[in-house]
């Protein structure tokens, strides 16, 4: 998981950008239930009032209220008050936030207190013996009889202070909840009296509709913005790990190819890449948002003061302990996945590649089967995963239903006994469920992470592993850069080669030269080492003894671009890459022009079936070139090797497709074209060696001849061997058996 870190921590600004934008959303998020509470509680159950101080009262029910006030509070109440309009009423001032927990103080106790009388006044009326929830009617009747108490000469504040005092100091705090929210209701009454509680109460529902609204509006602006990023952020992850991978692959020799294999390489750099791009998207959407939900979560349950904070922590730890045996039994066949997925690709390829001989042999059967094996092998592990993950949602449903019904069943018997309103029992089951769905977010980042987790390891492993073919340092290398003029003279001197991890040397004390003007060829049975010497002058191994130059520079100490500048190879099996003959034939770089792609199909003996179709040199050419014949492709990777004129030519059998007479005319042509450039050619037929200024006789790794065809025929049993193996006596100009 470091090395996922590691990446994302390439784009840290994007990353604290989004974490700012999640801490937005998450601020939005968690004030909506806080809204919702306030619509039910104070909304609809309070008429849409929030304070026991009415912002319009009747100068009669305020001077009932002062009644019941010290003398104190009376002066605070008339000094926030305006004077009464034509109407009656007074205003509370606009400036009177500052003083408004004074005045809240003030107030609570005589609403209450003239809520209730309102309220006994509407049971007397009824002829009723409980309690009736009394009219604005009840609370003039009440304000009148406070009225005509005040004329009364025995009345005296400080004893209705005693006696309110008294009673108050026997109110408990779930009593006292209760005594806040009859203050409100007195508030409503004298609203109805006024003709204004419903405009009020629409106001209220309004005012905060809009502010849910606009939370709504902005978590939903700021869900797109981090979408964005996050989206942007994986895309240049997974861009610059396929740009890195790719690069080390195309450097590597042909020793780390086959450390991981083509498959391997293919699965690592698709779906391996693919993976971590969705996690970090994941990592950023989620595993970022759900820690700030989850604890603001928490932090609103714990200020509730509802007694329920444990029914949320007991959802979570079953919530935990379910993830954790899930993920016990889940996680192996997580790791095992991509390694069955790479063994899918394998099988894939081989037998797309060679569908050919498989169907040459009758192999269809056979090759289906093995699919079929690592088909079934990948579906079953993917299956037992999938079917874990999908028993993970019923379990967790029924964890967050059942928290729903503890905190409903609960929250009940709280709102029974005054200490919980509605709204607030909304808002504990909203906060409830995010706090959970918190932890199921991670708990489904937690089934991704594994997978990723092996995918970026494998990923890093392709760019930890270092290439063994490498450039020489800046100062070595400027001796190669600053020459002008290669001749061409190839070098081998004492060179030996053993291929990593084998117990003995493909090739042992090879010494030889090859100059400009002249053909060097390279013959041998199979398997001797024909093919390996040719590719220790590219570089696509480097030796283990000895050394190889070009004009005297080693080319160890020659920049790869340098000497591949140098080289024009064509190799065993004709690659050609999709596109037309004359992008294949440009391929040596943006200098190479029309004249010259002419001229080299012209050497290569290729202008008769170019010309021959519709498009000429624009003719598509499918992917490997499926589109030709094996003899087309080879003289068209010869053509791309003459029109790039190289110093030094290197043709590993690449005449072998070619008809004889074909491959008399093109060597005809080749010989005057590369009249002075330096020739080595490797090759299984005689015919094509007959010519060469130098033949090399390889037997198991070592030259065991060397020189003309005629001077080898006399001094080189393995190399007349050969000849006698593919030319008459005749030919070869041999005397007869017997003779």
């Amino acid at each position: 998981m470091g090395k996922i870190f590691k990446q994302l921590g390439r784009h840290w600004a994007a990353c604290l950008a989004v974490f700012a934008l999640l801490a937005v959303q998450a601020y939005c998020d968690l004030s909506l239930p806080d809204y919702t509470s306030r619509i039910v509680d104070v909304g609809i159950q309070q008429g849409g009032i929030e304070s026991p101080v009415p912002d319009t009262v009747r100068a009669q029910t305020l001077a009932a209220l002062e009644m019941l006030m010290s003398q104190e509070d009376a002066a605070l109440a008339e000094q926030w008050y305006s004077e009464p309009d034509e109407n009656g009423v007074r205003t509370l001032a606009r400036d009177a936030t500052a003083a408004m927990p004074e005045l809240e103080e003030a107030f609570t106790t005589p609403d209450v207190v003239l809520y209730m009388a309102a309220a006994q006044h509407a049971a007397a009326a009824r002829g009723a013996d409980g309690t009736v929830a009394p009219a604005w009617t009840d609370l003039d009747a009440v304000t009148t009889q406070f009225a005509m108490m005040a004329q009364n000469p025995e009345f005296s504040r400080e004893a209705v202070q005693q006696q309110l005092g008294g009673a108050m100091a026997a109110v408990d705090d779930s009593v006292a909840e209760s005594l806040a929210s009859q203050a409100r209701l007195l508030v409503r009454l004298e609203y109805e009296g006024q003709g204004i509680a419903h405009d009020v109460q629409m106001a209220y529902l309004w005012r905060v509709g809009a502010q849910m609204l606009g939370l709504t509006l902005l978590m939903v602006v700021v869900a797109i913005a981090v979408g964005f990023v996050a989206s942007r952020v994986s895309a240049a992850i997974g861009r610059d790990l396929r740009r890195e991978t790719f690069s080390a692959v195309v450097g590597f020799s042909h020793a780390e190819i086959e450390k991981f294999s083509t498959a391997s390489l293919i699965t690592r750099t698709t779906n391996d890449i693919q993976q971590v791009q969705f996690v970090c998207v994941i990592l950023l959407r989620m595993v970022a948002y759900a820690p700030i939900l989850g604890i603001g979560g928490i932090v609103h349950v714990a200020r509730s003061n509802t007694g329920l904070t444990w029914i949320t922590f007991l959802a979570v730890a079953a919530l935990l302990t379910l993830v954790g045996v899930l993920m016990g039994v889940a996680m192996p066949k997580f790791k095992m996945m991509q390694t069955l997925v790479d063994r899918l690709n394998l099988v894939s390829r081989e037998i797309l590649t060679g569908i050919m001989p498989v169907r040459a042999f009758s192999r269809e059967k056979f090759e289906e089967a093995r699919f079929d094996r690592a088909n079934r092998d990948l579906m079953r592990t993917q299956l037992f995963t999938n079917r874990t993950m999908a028993g993970m949602m019923p379990f967790m449903t029924l964890i967050m239903n059942g928290a729903s019904l503890l905190i409903v069943w609960f929250g009940g018997k709280a709102m029974d006994s005054g200490t919980m309103q509605v709204g607030e029992m909304i808002a504990f089951i909203t906060y409830t469920m995010q706090i959970v769905m918190s932890f199921l977010m991670l708990a489904f980042v937690a089934v991704l992470l594994p997978r990723a987790g092996v995918a970026a390891d494998r990923i890093d492993e392709v760019l930890r592993t270092p290439a063994t073919i490498h450039d020489p340092t800046p100062e070595v290398a400027q001796k190669a850069r600053a020459r002008t003029r290669w001749d061409g003279v190839v070098r081998f001197e004492d060179v030996s080669f053993r291929y990593p991890g084998a117990d003995d040397d493909a090739l042992e004390h090879i010494s030889f030269t090859a100059r400009p003007g002249e053909t060097t060829a390279i013959i041998g049975s199979t398997g001797c080492g024909k093919s390996t010497l040719l590719n220790l002058i590219p570089r696509f191994y480097d030796v283990t003894g000895g050394q190889v130059t070009i004009d005297g520079v080693d080319v160890r100490d020659m920049p790869q671009h340098t000497l591949h500048d140098l080289l024009g190879y064509v190799p065993q099996k004709g690659v050609l890459f999709s596109g037309t003959i004359e992008s294949n034939l440009k391929f040596g770089g943006p200098q190479i022009s029309d004249g010259d792609i002419r001229e080299a199909a012209a050497i290569a003996q290729a202008t008769d079936f170019i010309e021959a179709k519709p498009q000429g040199f624009a003719s598509p050419i499918a992917q490997g070139g499926s589109n030709v014949s094996g003899g087309q492709k080879q003289r068209l990777s010869i053509a791309r090797a003459i029109a790039k004129h190289p110093r030094v030519y290197l043709f590993d059998d690449s005449f072998s497709a070619l008809d004889y007479k074909t491959d008399v005319a093109l060597r005809r042509a080749l010989k005057a074209q590369t009249d002075n450039a330096t020739d080595i050619i490797v090759a299984q037929r005689i015919s094509t060696v007959l010519h060469a200024n130098q033949i090399l006789v390889l037997d198991e790794g070592r030259v065991v001849g060397m020189g003309t065809h005629a001077r080898l025929l006399e001094t080189c049993p393995e190399y007349r061997e050969i000849a006698r193996s593919q030319l008459s006596q005749k030919e070869l100009g041999l005397p007869k058996e017997g003779e």
